[in-house]
């Protein structure tokens, strides 16, 4: 599983660390890795080093330094030459690197403007070499963190440096895992330098294709029968949306749990069970609750109903406008961005502009777990690192594919999950299914439930790649 770090405990960890090397030795760690992630630059082609003040600057010159060694021309751009790193800049101008005064036609850009010390934002200087990069798009490597970006909120502010590749040191941070800051990190790389001993619990948690051992606890074994793998009601769909039914119990059969009890209208419970005999109409005894993909004006009922059981309950669609103050039994809730935008009373920009900060408030303020779905789906709850999901593709946008999961998640929440490893695994999953279903393009939310079974014994068994 991947791990991101707030920057102050990143800063206790490095002084920790730093306390058990010799003078400079963990800078020159992050330089020789940072070194070894610009491969793609070819000898005799110049690379165009944007460098700030401090420790940031300082790994880009000793790396420069390096560069240089194999054949790689540099140029060197400084913010301010009274804060720049005094070591560096001996090392690289003694390797050959040249001070120019401003950017010019370099097709390749090492952004190492400022660190994770930095306030969000660019201004003076900064922001202009963030708006020629903009505009003459070279390749862009960020040391660390793109320059500007909120490093722990994950917000962008409006300069920062949008770079193609990030090559990040101990750990990773918020910005490079969640939206929309992730946007600007492109693909990244970590360097170990050693820190994971000095550093605690993580802010931020991404699931891996080797990270099934969170399923092997409700495995079902022998002597397992189907009440013991967990019963799950569903009660989803209208006879305006029958569809949003069907895809959600798809996505619940796909997962874990021995049974599903639907309940809805008669015709619309006989039109389920006719698609899915295994399915069973009518109230009875359930481990877990699904309300609300595709429901009418019964929703509110239907998730009182589905409450009074006292057991976990998945809230999505319809059925998340009549929410209780607080919940008092464990909750997973599945807005899109709109949706959460109205339950806390702002705009979806708000929302999309903030995700990490939203899901987070929700998760407090209603005392659940929070999986506010988009590019990178987030899984919120107070208490516990927030998981970010990175799997899937843009082809996952599309009709149905929330019922799927919605119904999948809940599948897991009967089987005994807390909401969420339900969440996040179920989000996982999902979009590794969609991929899985058809890599290079369309994929309807019924291939991606069909996909499902597979899909969760890979993972079981340690063969997705």
């Amino acid at each position: 599983m991947l791990s991101a770090h707030t920057v102050g405990d990143i800063r206790a960890a490095e002084e920790a660390l730093a306390a058990t090397l010799p003078d400079g030795e963990l800078m020159q760690r992050a330089a020789r890795g940072l070194a070894g992630r610009l491969g793609l630059i070819p000898a005799g082609d110049v690379v165009l080093c944007l460098i700030g003040p401090g420790n940031n600057g300082g790994d880009a010159l000793y790396a420069a330094a390096h560069l240089l060694d194999r054949g790689v021309r540099v140029d060197l751009c400084l913010l301010d030459e009274a804060k720049v790193h005094a070591g560096g800049l001996e090392a690289a101008s003694a390797a050959g690197a040249q001070v120019v005064a401003a950017p010019g036609l370099q097709r390749w850009c090492l952004d190492a403007i400022f660190g994770i010390g930095a306030r969000a934002g660019l201004s003076g200087r900064a922001a202009e070499w963030a708006a020629w990069i903009t505009e003459l798009r070279p390749y862009v490597f960020a040391v660390d963190v793109p320059s500007g970006v909120d490093v722990d909120g994950a917000t962008l502010p409006e300069a920062y440096v949008h770079a193609d590749s990030t090559v990040t040191f101990g750990t990773y941070k918020p910005a490079l895992l969640a939206d929309p800051a992730a946007v600007a990190a492109g693909t990244t790389a970590l360097v170990d330098i050693g820190l994971r001993p000095h550093l605690p619990a993580p802010a931020i948690e991404v699931i891996e294709a080797t990270d099934g051992h969170l399923l092997d606890a409700v495995l079902p074994g022998e002597s397992s029968h189907k009440y013991s793998r967990g019963v799950l009601g569903i009660a989803a769909g209208s006879e305006q949306y029958a569809g949003a039914a069907h895809l959600c119990v798809a996505g619940a059969q796909a997962g874990l749990a021995g049974m599903i009890r639907f309940v809805g209208s008669t015709g619309l419970s006989q039109r389920v069970v006719d698609r899915a005999p295994e399915v069973v109409a009518g109230r009875g005894r359930v481990q877990a609750w699904v309300v609300g993909p595709g429901s009418g004006d019964d929703a509110e009922a239907q998730l009182a109903m589905a409450l009074e059981d006292g057991v976990p309950v998945v809230v999505d669609a319809s059925a998340l406008q009549h929410i209780p103050d607080r919940f008092d039994v464990p909750a997973l809730l599945t807005p899109h961005a709109g949706e959460l935008a109205a339950m806390l009373g702002t705009t979806r920009d708000e929302v999309e502009a903030d995700p990490l900060g939203h899901a987070t408030a929700a998760a407090e303020r209603w005392n659940a777990t929070v999986l506010l779905k988009g590019r990178r789906t987030i899984v919120a709850q107070a208490g516990a690192p927030t998981r970010v999901n990175r799997s899937g593709s843009a082809w996952l946008a599309t009709a149905g594919a929330g019922d799927v999961l919605a119904g999948f998640a809940g599948s897991l929440l009967a089987a005994g999950l807390d909401p969420r490893d339900a969440g996040s695994v179920a989000a996982y999953l999902h979009g590794v299914a969609s991929v899985q279903a058809n890599p290079d393009g369309p994929v309807v939310a019924t291939d991606v439930a069909y996909e499902l079974p597979a899909t969760v014994a890979d993972f079981v068994q340690g063969n997705l790649t």
